[in-house]
């Protein structure tokens, strides 16, 4: 489990190109999280979205020992400049599982993006010996919901979380996927 405190590696798909965030993707992380729809969908990301906070962000998640391991979800238009789209992150837990959290920009909702992501970070974790992998998803975003039982995760019931963007308690369905799961 100690090399994924490292640095997480390129992932490649059909579309994608999964990568470690950078100091440069800050722009584009505060224009995505600033709009309220993707603060709405998810529980750590404020609204309104202060300066700043993506520039922390990136330094946390990329600072040596850190339990998170986040990608720029890339559609590798990187030629054109940053392809980033969103982000996907693994924060590894105290008992060798790892939670899976990610957003994608509204501008891509519907594009199988988030199935595509998710499916290459559980392929990632698998090849590193990871348990199994939790997540939680608000109960009213359907979308991330879907992108997770694609991607192998069964339900596991209900809960709740305190989501920042909301400024309350919001409820959750939550998901497990254990190792060398198949997806659909």
């Amino acid at each position: 489990m100690s090399e994924l405190l490292l640095s997480p590696e390129v992932i490649e798909t059909e579309r994608l190109r999964l990568r470690g965030l950078r100091p440069s993707d800050a722009a584009l992380l505060t224009l995505y999280a600033s709009d309220a729809r993707v603060a709405k969908t998810t529980t750590d990301i404020p609204h309104p979205f202060p300066p700043g906070y993506a520039e922390a962000y990136v330094e946390r998640v990329t600072r040596p020992g850190s339990r998170d391991l986040a990608w720029a979800i890339d559609t590798g238009a990187a030629d054109e400049g940053n392809g980033l789209i969103g982000r996907i992150s693994l924060r590894v837990l105290d008992d060798g599982r790892a939670e899976l959290a990610y957003w994608i920009a509204p501008a891509f909702w519907g594009a199988g993006y988030a199935t595509e992501a998710v499916r290459a970070v559980t392929a990632y974790a698998d090849a590193r010996g990871i348990g199994a992998l939790v997540a939680q998803v608000l109960q009213d975003n359907e979308r991330a919901a879907r992108a997770l039982t694609r991607a192998g995760f069964v339900y596991l019931g209900e809960g709740e979380i305190y989501s920042v963007g909301r400024a309350a308690m919001v409820p959750t369905f939550r998901y497990r996927r254990e190792a060398g799961s198949t997806t659909r």
